[in-house]
Order: structure tokens, then sequence, then C-alpha cells
């Protein structure tokens, strides 16, 4: 399977709704580059290229180079910030809910590698306003995370004294799976969701976390 084909597969990503087929195509292909070489050091003729078209193509639907990587990490957050909302949103307790979304964002970091390190490692490649857009982004996937936390504070199922520090903590680890995770390793990423999990629900000193 190709990278293209790994980024494009599974719930990963929602580039289905990318039309036409040849803007969808050239996402992939400067996810593939982006992740491989970098953002300042990939080409839009190498983008062109991977996609099998012309660099003149490239400009029917994307003006620039950095138009390409705007609209992949805008697509990205926001794919991670529905993740994180379902999880804090639905039913259950604070401590179930906080295993869903770690659980859920591992998941989705493992899974889709290669477009989350273009997502949560190039932003500061991003222009002034495409990246003050990614920043809003990630404010609001901060708050959903932080808002169970305070949840299990305020119910006494968790012993955090600084909650922002924590959420801080909670998502950088998570993230973090997206550099190092190999699919051909000893573990799934169900199982490392699993694992970060539990791992999470110690950190916040949450009560029965081997149970949630």
């Amino acid at each position: 399977m190709s990278t293209a084909e790994e980024t494009a597969g599974g719930d990963t990503q929602p580039w289905g709704e990318v039309t036409p087929d040849a803007a969808r195509r050239l996402l992939l292909a400067a996810v593939e580059a982006f992740a491989e070489r970098g953002y300042h050091a990939t080409t839009t003729r190498d983008i062109a290229g991977r996609a099998g078209m012309s660099p003149a193509a490239l400009y029917i639907h994307y003006k620039t180079k950095e138009e390409l990587l705007h609209r992949i990490s805008r697509i990205g957050h926001e794919k991670a910030l529905d993740i994180l909302r379902t999880a804090s949103r639905g039913e259950g307790t604070a401590t179930e809910r906080l295993a869903d979304a770690v659980s859920s964002f591992v998941r989705w970091h493992a899974r889709g590698r290669t477009t989350a390190r273009v997502v949560q490692y190039e932003l500061d490649s991003l222009g002034p306003d495409a990246r003050a857009e990614i920043v809003g982004l990630r404010r609001q996937v901060d708050a959903e995370v932080r808002g169970i936390i305070e949840d299990g504070v305020r119910s006494g199922e968790f012993d955090v004294p600084d909650v922002p520090g924590t959420t801080l903590a909670v998502l950088s680890l998570c993230i973090d799976v997206a550099r190092w995770f190999n699919v051909d390793g000893p573990r799934t990423p169900e199982e490392v969701g699993a694992l970060y999990a539990d791992l999470v629900l110690r950190m916040v000193g949450a009560k029965n976390a081997r149970s949630a």
C-alpha cells in the first residue's frame, strides 16, 4: 500500500469530501511529500509528479503550495476536533469520556501517522492568516479535553491541581504517537490507544482507572 493510499484509508481523514478527484489526488500527494521531505524542501513540481500531473495542472486547483498545506491542516484539525468533541459530549462519566477521547485521538494519530505528522508539525510553515485559523482550531481541541478534565475534578473523579498544564501534557502525549508509531511494530493502533487511555487516567488520578 502506498503512503497516499494509507493516508486515505480507514477513518484517518475525510479526503472523500475533497472534490474534484484531481484536487484530492494533489492533497494526498502533498501529504506524502511534506511528510517525507518537509514543507520547505518540497516543490510544487514534486507534488504534481507524485499525483501524476503536470505542474501547470496543480495551479488549476491550488494557487500556492501554502494553500495546499493550509487545506490539509484545516481538514486534519477539523477531524481531530470532531473526534474529541464526540467523546467529550458523549454519555458516561468523566473517566469514561476521557478514556474514550484519548484512545480515539491516539488511534487517529497512529492510523494516519503520515497525515498527522504534517497536520501537527508544520504549523509554523503557514502564513499569519492561515496560522491564526489553525491556532483557533487548536484552542477548540484544547478546550474539549480541558472540559472533560474539569468535569472530572468537579465530580471528584480526578485529582488535578493544574488543569491547563495537564491538558497540554495529555494532548502532547497523544500527538507524539504520530512521530514514532510504526505499522510493523509490536502494537496495533487499538492497543496503543488502550495503553495511553490507561496512562492518562493514572495521570489525572482517576479512581478505578483500570475499569474505565
